[in-house]
C-alpha cells in the first residue's frame, strides 16, 4: 500500500478547462512552443453515464479536459504539432493509432517518425534498467520529492498526471546529462517508439489452417507420448502434476532424486535431463512438457489473439530486459525455439503480409563476438574478422595449434562453444557441462584461448575491475546496467555480478546496434518509397514482408544500414534470406 507519510510533489494544473477553451489553451501552448503534458484515463468500472476515456493535457497555463473522442483528436493535434511528455507513449500513441489495422488511425506513420515526444518512463529506464515499474508516483518521488495527490475521481487522477508529466521532463533530463546517458535515450530509446509503434500496428500474418494441422498433429503425438509414459510407469496418473510425476520416478522406479524443493523432490527440466541417463521415462516427460508448453502458448493461442484485420499483433516491450534488448509479448516471439524442429514448424505459421511478398529476414552475424573483437581490440580476434576466414575455424586452430585446413569439425564446435562461452562470461565449469567434458579439459580449454587472445583476457578483467569500482558496466553507447551484486558478500552473487559485468558491453552493445538499425531502415522504407514493411525484431534479426519486385533492392538497403550503423574495427556481417514464410527465411 502507499504509506501516508510521502507527502504530494508541488505540481500545478489550474485552471481546468474544458470544450472551446481547452482548444484554445492547448493551441496557446503549442503556439508558444511548449513541452506539454498528456495522461489518459480509463474509469475502473465502465458505466452508462461517465466517460469511457479521460484525457488531460497539461500546459504552463492550465489543464485542458477532454472525454472520449474529443481527447482523441486534441492529442492527435498535439503528436502532429507539438513536443509533448507521457509516462508510457507508445501505449498513449495506440489510443489515436491502434495496434490493429483494420481500426482507423488519426496519425499518420510520417507523423509517428517526426514527433517530438519525451517518454517517462523509458528515461526512468534508461537511468535504472533494474526497476520493476516506472511509475508516475516512483518517477515523482525520485526526480520531484513528491508523489502524485490523492484523486477523488478519474478527471482529478488525469489531471495531476497531465501536471505530473510536464514537471518530470526538466528533472529527468538534467538526470540523463548527469548520468551521461543521454545518448542512450535520446539518439536510441526514444527514436525507437515510434517505429515499434508501426511495426505494432502492421502485425504479422498467421496461415491458420496451417496452425489447425500442426495443432492435430501435435495433439496426436502428445496422446501417444503419454500413452508410452504410462506404459512405462506401470499406471496412469497426472503428467501435469510434479508431485505424483515424482512419485513414479523416485518411488516406483526407484530413481534417485538429484535435488530438493520445499514441495519434496524436483522434477524440473535439469533433473529430467540429468535422470535421462538412468530411464527412459524422463526424457518422454521432458518431450511431453516442452510439446504440450508450445501447444499452449503459440499453437492454440495465435488464432485466438489476432485482432479485427486478422495478424497477430506483438507488443515490444523496451524498459523489460536490464540489458537495453527488447522483449515481446502477447504472443512472446522471441521464445519460439530456435533450433529444434517444432520451433521451425511454428515459424513456417507465419507468412508474408499479402499475396505476391515474401518473408525477408536479415540478421547480424555472430555480432556480440565482433564487438569482443572491437571492444577488446586484441589484434588476433580482430584479424580473424578482418580476414573473412570461417571464425570458428581460425579460433580453433589458434587455439589447439594446428593448421585451419586441419580443423576437424568436432574441433571447430568445441572452439565455437568456448567462443560464446567467453561472451557469456562462462567460467569451466559451464564450459565442462555444456561440452559434456571434463572440468580439467574444460579448464584448459579457457586457459589455451586467453593465451591464444592476450587482449581478450586483459579486457574482461579489466571491464570487472571498472563495473567494480563504478558500480555499474556501460556500453559503446553508454547504456549502463547497474550490478549492486559486485558488491556483494556471497561469492555466487558476486560471480553473477562479474559474469553480468563481462557480458553487458558486448550484448547492450549489439541492442544499441539493432535498434539503432531499426530506425534508419524504417526512416529508408518511408523515404524511398518502398512498400515492404517491418514486422518483426527477435535479438539480432528484422524480419519483412518485401513484394517480391522489392526483393533485390531492400535486401541492399538493409545490409547497407545494418552494417554501415556503427563503425568498428571489424566488419558487421549481415545474413539475409528470403522464402515463402519466417521458416524457408531462417
Amino acid at each position: 500500500g502507499r504509506e501516508l507519510e510521502k507527502k504530494a510533489a508541488p505540481l500545478s494544473w489550474e485552471p481546468v478547462l474544458t470544450g472551446l477553451e481547452a482548444d484554445a489553451l492547448v493551441d496557446a501552448a503549442i503556439e508558444d512552443g511548449e513541452t506539454l503534458g498528456v495522461a489518459f484515463i480509463e474509469p475502473e468500472q465502465a458505466s452508462l453515464f461517465n466517460a469511457n476515456l479521460t484525457c488531460a493535457i497539461g500546459t504552463a497555463k492550465g489543464t485542458a479536459l477532454y472525454e472520449d473522442e474529443g481527447g482523441l483528436v486534441a492529442f492527435a493535434r498535439v503528436v502532429r504539432a507539438a513536443s509533448f511528455a507521457a509516462l508510457d507513449v507508445k501505449q498513449a500513441i495506440h489510443r489515436i493509432y491502434p495496434a490493429d489495422t483494420a481500426a482507423p488511425a488519426l496519425v499518420q506513420d510520417d507523423d509517428l517518425m517526426d514527433m517530438r515526444a519525451f517518454d517517462l518512463g523509458l528515461a526512468g529506464y534508461v537511468l535504472n534498467s533494474s526497476v520493476t515499474e516506472y511509475t508516475f508516483d516512483a518517477l515523482l518521488d525520485a526526480y520531484c520529492g513528491g508523489v502524485l495527490p490523492e484523486a477523488k475521481s478519474e478527471t482529478d487522477t488525469a489531471v495531476a498526471q497531465a501536471a505530473a508529466a510536464r514537471a518530470l521532463v526538466g528533472p529527468l533530463t538534467e538526470a540523463l546529462a548527469r548520468d551521461k546517458s543521454h545518448a542512450a535515450y535520446f539518439d536510441i530509446d526514444l527514436p525507437l517508439v515510434g517505429v515499434l509503434a508501426i511495426m505494432e500496428r502492421t502485425g504479422a500474418a498467421i496461415d491458420v489452417e496451417r496452425l489447425a494441422q500442426l495443432g492435430a498433429s501435435t495433439l496426436s503425438e502428445l496422446d501417444e507420448l503419454s500413452e508410452r509414459i504410462y506404459e512405462v510407469a506401470g499406471e496412469t496418473f497426472n503428467l501435469d502434476s510434479p508431485l505424483q510425476l515424482s512419485r513414479i520416478l523416485f518411488e516406483v522406479l526407484g530413481l534417485t532424486p538429484r535435488k530438493k524443493n520445499q514441495r519434496g523432490y524436483s522434477t524440473d527440466a535439469a533433473v529430467l535431463k540429468e535422470l535421462s541417463g538412468d530411464h527412459e521415462l524422463p526424457a518422454l516427460v521432458l518431450r511431453y512438457r516442452e510439446l504440450s508448453k508450445i501447444k499452449s502458448t503459440y499453437i492454440d493461442a495465435l488464432p485466438r489473439i489476432r485482432a479485427a484485420d486478422g495478424r497477430v499483433h506483438t507488443t515490444f516491450n523496451e524498459t523489460v530486459t536490464t540489458t537495453g534488448r527488447l522483449s515481446s509479448s502477447d504472443p512472446n516471439l522471441q521464445n519460439i525455439p530456435v533450433r529444434t524442429d517444432f520451433g521451425r514448424q511454428i515459424r513456417e505459421c507465419f507468412v508474408p503480409l499479402a499475396a505476391g511478398e515474401r518473408f525477408l529476414s536479415a540478421d547480424y552475424s555472430q555480432i556480440e563476438l565482433r564487438l569482443l573483437a572491437h571492444l577488446s581490440g586484441d589484434e588476433h580476434l580482430v584479424a580473424a574478422f578482418c580476414s573473412g576466414a570461417d571464425f570458428h575455424a581460425s579460433t580453433a586452430a589458434r587455439v589447439f595449434g594446428v593448421p585451419v585446413e586441419d580443423v576437424a569439425p568436432e574441433l571447430r564446435s568445441r572452439a565455437k562453444a568456448v567462443n560464446f562461452g567467453i561472451v557469456y562470461g562462462q567460467q569451466a565449469f559451464g564450459l565442462a557441462q555444456s561440452l559434456g567434458i571434463p572440468f580439467s579439459e574444460a579448464k584448459e580449454m579457457i586457459e589455451r584461448y586467453f593465451a591464444a587472445y592476450p587482449g581478450v583476457r586483459t579486457y574482461l578483467d579489466e571491464t570487472i575491475d571498472l563495473a567494480k569500482e563504478k558500480g555499474f558496466a556501460e556500453t559503446m553507447f553508454g547504456r549502463k546496467r547497474h550490478i549492486p551484486e559486485l558488491r556483494s558478500g556471497n561469492g555466487t552473487q558476486r560471480g553473477f555480478g562479474e559474469r553480468t559485468a563481462m557480458n553487458h558491453p558486448m550484448q547492450g552493445s549489439a541492442a544499441d546496434i539493432i535498434k539503432l538499425a531499426m530506425v534508419e531502415v524504417q526512416r529508408r522504407l518511408k523515404a524511398e518509397g518502398f512498400r515492404a514493411k517491418l514486422l518483426l525484431q527477435v535479438h539480432d534479426e528484422l524480419d519483412f514482408s518485401v513484394p517480391i519486385d522489392e526483393v533485390e533492392a531492400l535486401t541492399a538497403m538493409v545490409t547497407d544500414v545494418m552494417e554501415h550503423v556503427v563503425a568498428l574495427r571489424v566488419p558487421l556481417e549481415v545474413g539475409v534470406s528470403c522464402g515463402a514464410n519466417w521458416a524457408e527465411a531462417h
